[in-house]
Protein backbone atom coordinates (compact mmCIF):
# COMPACT_ATOMS: atom_id res chain seq x y z
CA UNK A 1 0.00 0.00 0.00
CA UNK A 2 3.59 1.93 0.33
CA UNK A 3 4.28 5.03 2.99
CA UNK A 4 1.86 6.56 5.03
CA UNK A 5 3.45 10.08 5.18
CA UNK A 6 3.01 11.60 8.84
CA UNK A 7 3.23 15.74 8.73
CA UNK A 8 3.13 19.21 10.71
CA UNK A 9 1.74 22.03 9.58
CA UNK A 10 2.67 24.46 6.99
CA UNK A 11 5.18 27.41 8.42
CA UNK A 12 6.03 24.39 10.55
CA UNK A 13 7.61 24.88 13.95
CA UNK A 14 9.78 22.63 16.05
CA UNK A 15 6.59 20.56 17.92
CA UNK A 16 5.37 20.23 14.42
CA UNK A 17 8.22 18.81 12.70
CA UNK A 18 9.23 16.38 15.93
CA UNK A 19 5.59 15.40 16.47
CA UNK A 20 5.72 14.11 12.93
CA UNK A 21 9.57 12.54 13.83
CA UNK A 22 8.41 10.85 17.15
CA UNK A 23 5.13 9.37 15.96
CA UNK A 24 6.54 8.10 12.76
CA UNK A 25 9.03 6.31 14.90
CA UNK A 26 6.92 4.99 17.44
CA UNK A 27 4.79 3.31 14.84
CA UNK A 28 7.59 1.92 13.02
CA UNK A 29 8.80 0.26 16.32
CA UNK A 30 5.66 -0.98 16.63
CA UNK A 31 6.18 -3.08 12.95
CA UNK A 32 3.14 -1.19 11.41
CA UNK A 33 3.74 -0.57 8.11
CA UNK A 34 5.96 2.52 7.24
CA UNK A 35 5.26 5.46 8.16
CA UNK A 36 7.37 8.31 6.94
CA UNK A 37 7.95 11.70 8.68
CA UNK A 38 7.51 14.51 6.30
CA UNK A 39 7.84 18.65 6.26
CA UNK A 40 5.76 21.24 4.38
CA UNK A 41 7.85 23.80 4.68
CA UNK A 42 11.40 25.46 5.60
CA UNK A 43 13.16 24.76 9.27
CA UNK A 44 13.54 27.48 11.10
CA UNK A 45 16.49 28.42 13.41
CA UNK A 46 15.00 27.22 16.68
CA UNK A 47 14.12 23.42 15.28
CA UNK A 48 17.25 23.64 13.24
CA UNK A 49 19.60 24.38 16.37
CA UNK A 50 17.74 21.60 17.93
CA UNK A 51 18.32 18.78 15.45
CA UNK A 52 21.69 20.00 15.43
CA UNK A 53 22.13 19.54 18.87
CA UNK A 54 21.27 16.10 18.69
CA UNK A 55 22.82 15.30 15.32
CA UNK A 56 19.25 14.75 13.44
CA UNK A 57 18.22 15.11 9.53
CA UNK A 58 15.28 17.10 9.31
CA UNK A 59 12.25 14.84 7.46
CA UNK A 60 11.84 15.17 3.62
CA UNK A 61 10.24 18.17 2.36
CA UNK A 62 7.31 18.07 0.18
CA UNK A 63 5.07 20.29 -1.60
CA UNK A 64 1.47 19.04 -1.77
CA UNK A 65 -0.23 15.52 -1.68
CA UNK A 66 -1.85 15.63 -4.87
CA UNK A 67 -2.22 12.16 -6.22
CA UNK A 68 0.42 11.60 -8.98
CA UNK A 69 0.88 8.70 -11.15
CA UNK A 70 2.93 6.66 -9.26
CA UNK A 71 -0.05 6.45 -6.21
CA UNK A 72 -1.96 4.88 -9.35
CA UNK A 73 -2.29 0.72 -9.98
CA UNK A 74 -0.75 1.41 -13.47
CA UNK A 75 0.34 -1.74 -15.78
CA UNK A 76 3.59 -2.95 -15.30
CA UNK A 77 3.62 -3.96 -19.27
CA UNK A 78 7.00 -5.51 -20.76
CA UNK A 79 9.07 -3.14 -22.78
CA UNK A 80 10.40 -4.64 -25.52
CA UNK A 81 14.01 -3.34 -27.05
CA UNK A 82 13.73 -1.98 -30.20
CA UNK A 83 15.61 -5.00 -31.77
CA UNK A 84 12.94 -7.64 -30.45
CA UNK A 85 11.31 -9.65 -33.54
CA UNK A 86 8.09 -8.92 -34.53
CA UNK A 87 7.08 -12.58 -33.47
CA UNK A 88 8.07 -12.66 -29.96
CA UNK A 89 6.13 -9.16 -29.70
CA UNK A 90 3.45 -11.00 -31.16
CA UNK A 91 2.95 -13.51 -29.24
CA UNK A 92 3.87 -12.02 -25.74
CA UNK A 93 0.57 -9.78 -26.74
CA UNK A 94 -1.48 -12.06 -27.70
CA UNK A 95 -0.12 -13.99 -24.50
CA UNK A 96 -1.12 -11.36 -22.37
CA UNK A 97 -3.61 -9.93 -23.65
CA UNK A 98 -1.74 -6.44 -24.56
CA UNK A 99 -2.98 -3.92 -27.00
CA UNK A 100 -0.01 -1.86 -26.82
CA UNK A 101 3.82 -2.27 -25.48
CA UNK A 102 5.92 0.43 -25.33
CA UNK A 103 9.47 -0.28 -27.15
CA UNK A 104 12.76 1.17 -25.56
CA UNK A 105 16.18 1.59 -26.73
CA UNK A 106 19.38 0.05 -25.48
CA UNK A 107 19.09 2.58 -22.42
CA UNK A 108 15.92 1.65 -21.16
CA UNK A 109 14.44 5.12 -22.64
CA UNK A 110 11.56 5.52 -24.45
CA UNK A 111 12.22 4.44 -28.40
CA UNK A 112 8.38 3.98 -29.62
CA UNK A 113 5.18 2.28 -28.93
CA UNK A 114 4.06 -1.11 -31.04
CA UNK A 115 0.20 -1.77 -31.24
CA UNK A 116 -1.67 -4.78 -32.07
CA UNK A 117 -3.18 -2.70 -34.43
CA UNK A 118 0.44 -1.86 -35.95
CA UNK A 119 1.20 -5.64 -36.17
CA UNK A 120 -2.43 -6.58 -37.68
CA UNK A 121 -1.17 -3.78 -40.59
CA UNK A 122 2.07 -4.98 -41.27
CA UNK A 123 0.76 -8.29 -41.57
CA UNK A 124 -1.73 -7.30 -44.06
CA UNK A 125 0.38 -5.74 -46.47
CA UNK A 126 3.02 -8.45 -46.61
CA UNK A 127 -0.15 -9.87 -48.74
CA UNK A 128 0.63 -8.34 -51.36
CA UNK A 129 4.58 -8.16 -51.24
CA UNK A 130 7.95 -10.76 -52.06
CA UNK A 131 10.20 -9.07 -50.73
CA UNK A 132 12.47 -8.91 -47.46
CA UNK A 133 14.29 -6.23 -46.84
CA UNK A 134 17.49 -6.23 -44.37
CA UNK A 135 16.38 -8.82 -41.72
CA UNK A 136 18.67 -9.00 -38.93
CA UNK A 137 20.14 -12.84 -39.44
CA UNK A 138 20.06 -13.70 -35.65
CA UNK A 139 16.53 -12.65 -35.94
CA UNK A 140 15.94 -14.83 -38.88
CA UNK A 141 17.34 -17.47 -37.33
CA UNK A 142 15.36 -17.08 -34.27
CA UNK A 143 11.82 -17.20 -36.11
CA UNK A 144 12.31 -19.87 -38.05
CA UNK A 145 13.61 -22.02 -35.20
CA UNK A 146 16.64 -22.81 -37.30
CA UNK A 147 20.34 -23.50 -37.03
CA UNK A 148 22.71 -21.45 -39.53
CA UNK A 149 24.47 -24.70 -41.66
CA UNK A 150 27.69 -22.53 -42.59
CA UNK A 151 29.34 -19.59 -41.89
CA UNK A 152 28.20 -17.27 -43.85
CA UNK A 153 30.59 -15.20 -44.84
CA UNK A 154 28.55 -11.87 -45.87
CA UNK A 155 30.22 -8.62 -44.70
CA UNK A 156 26.69 -7.76 -43.26
CA UNK A 157 24.75 -9.72 -40.55
CA UNK A 158 21.06 -9.30 -42.30
CA UNK A 159 19.30 -11.05 -45.36
CA UNK A 160 17.10 -9.20 -48.07
CA UNK A 161 15.36 -10.42 -51.41
CA UNK A 162 12.85 -11.62 -52.96
CA UNK A 163 11.08 -14.84 -51.25
CA UNK A 164 10.29 -17.94 -53.10
CA UNK A 165 8.81 -20.99 -51.95
CA UNK A 166 10.12 -23.66 -54.88
CA UNK A 167 7.72 -26.25 -55.85
CA UNK A 168 9.02 -28.69 -59.19
CA UNK A 169 7.68 -26.64 -61.63
CA UNK A 170 9.76 -23.92 -61.68
CA UNK A 171 12.78 -24.98 -61.14
CA UNK A 172 14.33 -23.52 -64.54
CA UNK A 173 12.77 -20.54 -63.89
CA UNK A 174 15.65 -18.20 -64.02
CA UNK A 175 14.11 -15.32 -61.86
CA UNK A 176 14.04 -17.74 -58.91
CA UNK A 177 17.98 -18.68 -58.71
CA UNK A 178 19.87 -15.44 -58.70
CA UNK A 179 21.73 -13.99 -56.21
CA UNK A 180 18.90 -11.56 -55.05
CA UNK A 181 16.62 -14.34 -54.07
CA UNK A 182 15.62 -15.90 -50.38
CA UNK A 183 14.63 -19.15 -51.28
CA UNK A 184 12.12 -21.60 -49.44
CA UNK A 185 12.32 -25.34 -50.26
CA UNK A 186 11.82 -28.93 -48.34
CA UNK A 187 14.40 -32.06 -49.50
CA UNK A 188 15.23 -31.18 -52.46
CA UNK A 189 18.96 -31.50 -52.91
CA UNK A 190 19.84 -31.06 -56.61
CA UNK A 191 17.84 -27.16 -56.44
CA UNK A 192 20.19 -26.57 -53.42
CA UNK A 193 23.05 -27.46 -54.73
CA UNK A 194 22.18 -25.22 -58.35
CA UNK A 195 21.23 -22.05 -55.89
CA UNK A 196 24.27 -22.34 -54.13
CA UNK A 197 25.97 -22.83 -57.06
CA UNK A 198 24.24 -19.72 -58.34
CA UNK A 199 25.20 -16.93 -55.23
CA UNK A 200 21.53 -17.22 -54.00
CA UNK A 201 21.56 -14.67 -50.94
CA UNK A 202 19.62 -17.26 -48.64
CA UNK A 203 18.60 -21.12 -48.51
CA UNK A 204 15.93 -21.98 -45.76
CA UNK A 205 15.84 -25.64 -45.81
CA UNK A 206 12.27 -27.44 -44.67
CA UNK A 207 12.46 -30.60 -42.45
CA UNK A 208 15.03 -32.35 -45.04
CA UNK A 209 18.46 -33.23 -44.19
CA UNK A 210 21.12 -31.50 -44.39
CA UNK A 211 24.90 -32.57 -46.73
CA UNK A 212 27.67 -32.27 -45.22
CA UNK A 213 29.08 -30.35 -47.75
CA UNK A 214 26.93 -27.25 -47.63
CA UNK A 215 28.92 -26.12 -44.59
CA UNK A 216 31.26 -25.25 -46.95
CA UNK A 217 29.42 -22.60 -48.86
CA UNK A 218 30.53 -18.61 -48.06
CA UNK A 219 28.11 -16.77 -50.60
CA UNK A 220 24.63 -18.19 -49.54
CA UNK A 221 23.00 -17.94 -46.20
CA UNK A 222 21.68 -21.65 -45.62
CA UNK A 223 19.27 -22.11 -42.79
CA UNK A 224 18.18 -25.70 -41.60
CA UNK A 225 14.24 -25.30 -39.98
CA UNK A 226 11.62 -28.02 -38.32
CA UNK A 227 9.10 -25.90 -39.68
CA UNK A 228 7.05 -26.66 -42.88
CA UNK A 229 7.42 -24.32 -46.04
CA UNK A 230 4.24 -22.85 -45.80
CA UNK A 231 4.83 -21.64 -41.84
CA UNK A 232 8.36 -20.49 -42.94
CA UNK A 233 6.54 -18.31 -45.93
CA UNK A 234 4.59 -16.79 -42.95
CA UNK A 235 6.34 -16.46 -39.96
CA UNK A 236 9.87 -15.07 -42.27
CA UNK A 237 8.46 -11.65 -42.15
CA UNK A 238 7.89 -11.67 -38.39
CA UNK A 239 11.84 -11.66 -37.98
CA UNK A 240 12.01 -7.44 -38.82
CA UNK A 241 12.62 -5.66 -35.54
CA UNK A 242 9.69 -4.17 -33.62
CA UNK A 243 11.69 -0.78 -34.31
CA UNK A 244 10.41 -1.16 -38.14
CA UNK A 245 7.00 -0.45 -37.50
CA UNK A 246 6.66 1.06 -34.26
CA UNK A 247 5.42 4.53 -33.96
CA UNK A 248 7.63 7.22 -32.95
CA UNK A 249 6.26 10.31 -33.92
CA UNK A 250 4.14 12.64 -31.39
CA UNK A 251 4.08 10.12 -28.42
CA UNK A 252 2.57 11.50 -25.12
CA UNK A 253 4.16 9.86 -21.97
CA UNK A 254 3.84 10.70 -18.73
CA UNK A 255 6.44 10.85 -15.40
CA UNK A 256 6.20 8.98 -11.91
CA UNK A 257 5.84 12.27 -10.86
CA UNK A 258 3.00 13.98 -13.03
CA UNK A 259 -0.16 14.92 -10.96
CA UNK A 260 -3.05 13.24 -11.85
CA UNK A 261 -5.33 16.53 -12.49
CA UNK A 262 -2.13 17.34 -15.57
CA UNK A 263 -2.48 13.63 -16.97
CA UNK A 264 -6.68 13.48 -16.90
CA UNK A 265 -6.08 16.97 -19.18
CA UNK A 266 -3.58 15.95 -21.66
CA UNK A 267 -5.14 12.69 -22.07
CA UNK A 268 -8.30 14.36 -23.17
CA UNK A 269 -6.39 16.31 -26.03
CA UNK A 270 -5.87 12.59 -27.27
CA UNK A 271 -6.88 9.49 -28.15
CA UNK A 272 -4.43 6.85 -27.59
CA UNK A 273 -5.51 2.98 -25.90
CA UNK A 274 -2.31 3.42 -23.40
CA UNK A 275 0.21 5.70 -22.41
CA UNK A 276 3.79 4.69 -21.69
CA UNK A 277 5.60 5.59 -18.18
CA UNK A 278 8.86 6.96 -17.48
CA UNK A 279 10.54 7.05 -14.06
CA UNK A 280 13.49 10.11 -13.36
CA UNK A 281 15.98 8.31 -15.11
CA UNK A 282 13.59 8.31 -18.27
CA UNK A 283 13.37 5.12 -18.26
CA UNK A 284 9.86 2.80 -19.03
CA UNK A 285 8.24 1.42 -15.85
CA UNK A 286 4.75 0.70 -17.35
CA UNK A 287 1.37 1.52 -19.35
CA UNK A 288 -1.08 4.28 -18.26
CA UNK A 289 -4.89 3.79 -19.60
CA UNK A 290 -8.02 6.30 -18.69
CA UNK A 291 -9.27 3.51 -16.47
CA UNK A 292 -6.80 4.04 -14.14
CA UNK A 293 -7.85 7.07 -13.53
CA UNK A 294 -11.24 6.14 -12.11
CA UNK A 295 -10.12 4.61 -8.85
CA UNK A 296 -6.61 6.55 -7.99
CA UNK A 297 -4.78 4.91 -4.97
CA UNK A 298 -4.71 7.82 -2.71
CA UNK A 299 -1.91 9.09 -0.36
CA UNK A 300 -2.30 8.20 3.04
CA UNK A 301 -1.58 10.59 6.35
CA UNK A 302 -1.60 11.35 9.68
CA UNK A 303 -1.86 15.03 10.66
CA UNK A 304 0.09 15.85 14.00
CA UNK A 305 0.05 19.58 15.46
CA UNK A 306 -2.72 21.14 13.07
CA UNK A 307 -6.50 20.04 12.13
CA UNK A 308 -7.24 23.05 9.75
CA UNK A 309 -7.48 22.85 5.88
CA UNK A 310 -5.44 26.40 5.51
CA UNK A 311 -2.45 25.21 7.61
CA UNK A 312 -1.77 21.68 5.71
CA UNK A 313 -0.39 20.39 3.08
CA UNK A 314 -2.07 21.56 -0.53
CA UNK A 315 -4.27 18.79 -2.03
CA UNK A 316 -5.06 17.49 1.01
CA UNK A 317 -8.52 16.98 -0.65
CA UNK A 318 -7.12 13.97 -2.56
CA UNK A 319 -5.47 12.28 0.52
CA UNK A 320 -7.29 9.80 2.81
CA UNK A 321 -6.67 10.89 6.47
CA UNK A 322 -6.12 7.92 8.82
CA UNK A 323 -5.13 10.23 12.11
CA UNK A 324 -4.98 13.21 13.65
CA UNK A 325 -3.12 14.35 16.76
CA UNK A 326 -3.19 17.46 17.56
CA UNK A 327 -3.64 19.95 20.98
CA UNK A 328 -5.42 22.84 19.31
CA UNK A 329 -8.95 23.45 18.91
CA UNK A 330 -11.16 21.32 16.15
CA UNK A 331 -11.49 23.51 12.63
CA UNK A 332 -12.63 22.35 9.58
CA UNK A 333 -10.85 19.38 8.50
CA UNK A 334 -13.55 16.76 7.30
CA UNK A 335 -12.50 12.60 6.72
CA UNK A 336 -14.31 10.56 4.17
CA UNK A 337 -14.46 7.98 7.22
CA UNK A 338 -13.75 7.49 10.41
CA UNK A 339 -10.77 8.01 11.69
CA UNK A 340 -8.25 8.00 14.93
CA UNK A 341 -8.45 11.88 16.36
CA UNK A 342 -6.08 12.11 19.73
CA UNK A 343 -6.94 15.61 20.46
CA UNK A 344 -6.01 16.96 24.24
CA UNK A 345 -5.66 20.17 26.13
CA UNK A 346 -1.90 19.98 26.83
CA UNK A 347 0.61 22.39 25.50
CA UNK A 348 2.44 20.78 23.44
CA UNK A 349 1.28 17.83 20.70
CA UNK A 350 5.04 15.74 21.80
CA UNK A 351 3.45 15.96 24.91
CA UNK A 352 0.53 13.35 23.93
CA UNK A 353 3.07 11.72 21.71
CA UNK A 354 5.15 10.82 24.38
CA UNK A 355 2.40 9.60 26.48
CA UNK A 356 1.77 7.10 23.39
CA UNK A 357 5.04 5.57 23.99
CA UNK A 358 4.42 5.05 27.42
CA UNK A 359 0.92 3.47 26.57
CA UNK A 360 2.98 1.04 24.10
CA UNK A 361 5.66 0.06 26.11
CA UNK A 362 8.38 1.75 23.60
CA UNK A 363 11.28 3.94 25.11
CA UNK A 364 12.62 6.60 22.80
CA UNK A 365 15.94 6.02 21.67
CA UNK A 366 18.04 9.06 23.55
CA UNK A 367 18.21 11.54 20.33
CA UNK A 368 14.47 10.83 20.10
CA UNK A 369 13.58 11.70 23.42
CA UNK A 370 15.79 14.93 23.97
CA UNK A 371 14.06 16.38 20.62
CA UNK A 372 10.87 15.60 22.08
CA UNK A 373 11.95 17.42 25.22
CA UNK A 374 13.19 20.10 23.14
CA UNK A 375 9.98 20.26 20.91
CA UNK A 376 7.82 20.71 24.55
CA UNK A 377 10.24 23.45 25.29
CA UNK A 378 9.50 24.99 22.56
CA UNK A 379 5.66 25.11 22.52
CA UNK A 380 5.18 26.08 25.89
CA UNK A 381 8.34 28.49 26.29
CA UNK A 382 10.12 27.12 28.48
CA UNK A 383 7.07 26.30 30.84
CA UNK A 384 6.04 29.81 30.84
CA UNK A 385 2.78 29.60 28.31
CA UNK A 386 -0.69 29.52 30.16
CA UNK A 387 -1.01 26.46 27.79
CA UNK A 388 1.44 24.26 29.64
CA UNK A 389 0.37 21.74 31.90
CA UNK A 390 1.64 19.71 34.67
CA UNK A 391 1.66 17.09 32.05
CA UNK A 392 4.00 19.00 29.56
CA UNK A 393 6.38 19.88 32.91
CA UNK A 394 6.49 15.58 34.00
CA UNK A 395 6.86 14.34 30.31
CA UNK A 396 9.39 17.13 29.70
CA UNK A 397 11.44 15.93 32.58
CA UNK A 398 11.14 12.43 32.13
CA UNK A 399 12.61 12.89 28.38
CA UNK A 400 15.35 15.11 29.47
CA UNK A 401 16.23 12.11 31.66
CA UNK A 402 16.50 9.76 28.50
CA UNK A 403 18.15 12.06 26.64
CA UNK A 404 20.46 12.82 29.56
CA UNK A 405 19.79 16.46 29.13
CA UNK A 406 19.28 19.90 30.74
CA UNK A 407 16.26 21.46 29.99
CA UNK A 408 17.07 25.29 31.39
CA UNK A 409 20.62 24.72 29.03
CA UNK A 410 18.27 23.38 26.22
CA UNK A 411 15.69 25.43 26.23
CA UNK A 412 18.47 29.05 26.30
CA UNK A 413 20.26 27.60 23.08
CA UNK A 414 16.28 26.98 21.80
CA UNK A 415 15.44 30.53 22.00
CA UNK A 416 18.85 32.27 21.41
CA UNK A 417 17.72 32.04 17.71
CA UNK A 418 15.30 34.06 17.72
CA UNK A 419 17.30 36.31 17.58
CA UNK A 420 18.55 35.91 14.61
CA UNK A 421 20.18 39.17 12.79
CA UNK A 422 20.81 36.80 9.78
CA UNK A 423 17.79 36.78 8.24
CA UNK A 424 15.11 38.93 6.37
CA UNK A 425 11.59 40.53 8.46
CA UNK A 426 9.95 38.71 5.65
CA UNK A 427 11.82 35.37 7.10
CA UNK A 428 11.64 36.21 10.68
CA UNK A 429 7.88 37.00 10.39
CA UNK A 430 7.21 33.78 8.10
CA UNK A 431 9.24 31.38 10.27
CA UNK A 432 5.95 30.67 12.49
CA UNK A 433 2.91 31.92 10.45
CA UNK A 434 -0.26 30.46 10.62
CA UNK A 435 -3.33 31.60 8.75
CA UNK A 436 -7.30 31.69 10.52
CA UNK A 437 -10.84 31.66 9.53
CA UNK A 438 -12.92 32.86 12.45
CA UNK A 439 -16.79 33.69 11.59
CA UNK A 440 -15.98 34.97 8.22
CA UNK A 441 -12.88 37.26 9.17
CA UNK A 442 -9.38 35.80 7.90
CA UNK A 443 -5.95 36.59 9.90
CA UNK A 444 -2.52 35.84 9.92
CA UNK A 445 -0.98 35.65 12.92
CA UNK A 446 2.85 35.15 13.34
CA UNK A 447 4.89 34.27 16.32
CA UNK A 448 8.82 34.85 17.31
CA UNK A 449 9.68 33.75 20.41
CA UNK A 450 13.08 35.15 22.16
CA UNK A 451 15.04 36.03 24.69
CA UNK A 452 16.46 39.34 23.14
CA UNK A 453 13.13 41.22 21.86
CA UNK A 454 14.41 44.29 21.95
CA UNK A 455 16.85 43.84 18.82
CA UNK A 456 13.90 42.64 16.83
CA UNK A 457 11.57 45.46 18.06
CA UNK A 458 14.48 47.72 16.52
CA UNK A 459 12.83 46.18 13.39
CA UNK A 460 9.71 47.17 13.53
CA UNK A 461 8.98 49.24 10.17
CA UNK A 462 10.82 46.23 8.32
CA UNK A 463 7.99 44.08 10.14
CA UNK A 464 5.63 46.38 9.37
CA UNK A 465 6.05 46.83 6.04
CA UNK A 466 5.90 42.95 5.57
CA UNK A 467 2.76 43.12 7.01
CA UNK A 468 1.14 45.53 5.01
CA UNK A 469 2.12 43.30 2.04
CA UNK A 470 0.63 40.48 3.00
CA UNK A 471 -2.51 42.26 4.07
CA UNK A 472 -2.80 43.04 0.58
CA UNK A 473 -1.67 40.40 -0.98
CA UNK A 474 -4.44 38.04 0.39
CA UNK A 475 -6.91 40.38 1.46
CA UNK A 476 -6.53 39.45 5.05
CA UNK A 477 -8.83 41.93 7.54
CA UNK A 478 -6.08 41.60 10.05
CA UNK A 479 -2.28 40.78 9.95
CA UNK A 480 -0.65 40.24 13.48
CA UNK A 481 2.71 39.79 14.95
CA UNK A 482 3.73 38.34 18.23
CA UNK A 483 7.08 39.01 19.31
CA UNK A 484 7.17 36.61 22.62
CA UNK A 485 10.20 37.62 25.16
CA UNK A 486 10.42 34.33 27.23
CA UNK A 487 12.24 36.69 30.07
CA UNK A 488 9.77 38.90 30.08
CA UNK A 489 6.96 37.06 30.09
CA UNK A 490 4.55 38.73 27.85
CA UNK A 491 4.73 39.69 23.93
CA UNK A 492 4.77 43.19 22.02
CA UNK A 493 1.94 42.87 19.25
CA UNK A 494 2.10 44.66 16.22
CA UNK A 495 -0.76 44.51 13.81
CA UNK A 496 -2.16 46.00 10.39
CA UNK A 497 -5.81 46.29 10.67
CA UNK A 498 -8.47 47.81 12.68
CA UNK A 499 -7.31 49.48 15.82
CA UNK A 500 -10.55 48.90 17.60
CA UNK A 501 -10.49 45.59 17.13
CA UNK A 502 -7.32 45.53 18.68
CA UNK A 503 -8.73 47.53 21.78
CA UNK A 504 -11.82 45.76 22.27
CA UNK A 505 -10.16 42.39 22.03
CA UNK A 506 -7.57 42.94 24.68
CA UNK A 507 -8.60 46.01 26.34
CA UNK A 508 -5.93 48.28 25.40
CA UNK A 509 -5.27 51.53 23.94
CA UNK A 510 -2.90 50.47 20.96
CA UNK A 511 -0.33 53.49 20.23
CA UNK A 512 1.33 53.16 16.46
CA UNK A 513 -0.47 49.50 15.90
CA UNK A 514 1.46 48.19 18.48
CA UNK A 515 0.94 47.41 22.37
CA UNK A 516 2.54 44.93 24.82
CA UNK A 517 0.51 42.44 26.83
CA UNK A 518 1.96 41.06 29.15
CA UNK A 519 1.77 37.70 30.72
CA UNK A 520 0.56 36.50 27.02
CA UNK A 521 2.49 33.76 25.95
CA UNK A 522 0.11 31.83 23.09
CA UNK A 523 -1.24 32.59 19.90
CA UNK A 524 -3.47 29.01 20.37
CA UNK A 525 -4.72 30.02 24.05
CA UNK A 526 -4.64 34.22 24.38
CA UNK A 527 -4.78 35.76 20.97
CA UNK A 528 -7.11 33.80 18.78
CA UNK A 529 -9.89 33.03 21.35
CA UNK A 530 -9.95 37.16 22.28
CA UNK A 531 -10.40 37.07 18.63
CA UNK A 532 -12.64 34.58 18.66
CA UNK A 533 -15.29 35.63 21.19
CA UNK A 534 -15.14 39.56 19.55
CA UNK A 535 -16.39 37.97 15.84
CA UNK A 536 -18.24 34.86 17.53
Amino acid sequence: MGEIYVTGHRNPDTDAIVSAMAYAHLRNALGDREYKAVRLGGVNDETQRLLDHFGVEAPLRIKNMRTQVHDLDYDQTPAFNWSVTMSLAWQTMRDQSLNVVPIVDDDGHLYGMLSAGDLAAYEMQTMYENRIQEVPLFNLISVLEGTLVNEYSTETSSVSGELFITIPQNYEDPALINPESILVCGDQPELIDRAIEAGVRCLIVCRADVKPEWAEARNTCIISTPLSARRVSRVIYLALPVSRISQRKDITYFHLSDYVDDVQEQMLKSRYRSYPIVDENEQVVGTLSRYHLLRPRRKQVVLVDHNEISQSVPGLEQVDILEIIDHHRLADIQTGQPIHVRNEPVGSTNTIIASMYQENGVVPSPKMAGLMAGAILSDTVMFKSPTCTKRDITMAERLSRIANVSLDELGKELFAAGSSDGKSAEELFKTDYKQFHISGQNIGVSQITSVDSERLLERKDEFMAVMEQEKKENAYDLVILMITDVLLEGSHLFYVGSDDVIQQAFTVVPKDKHVFLPKVMSRKKQIIPMLTALWG
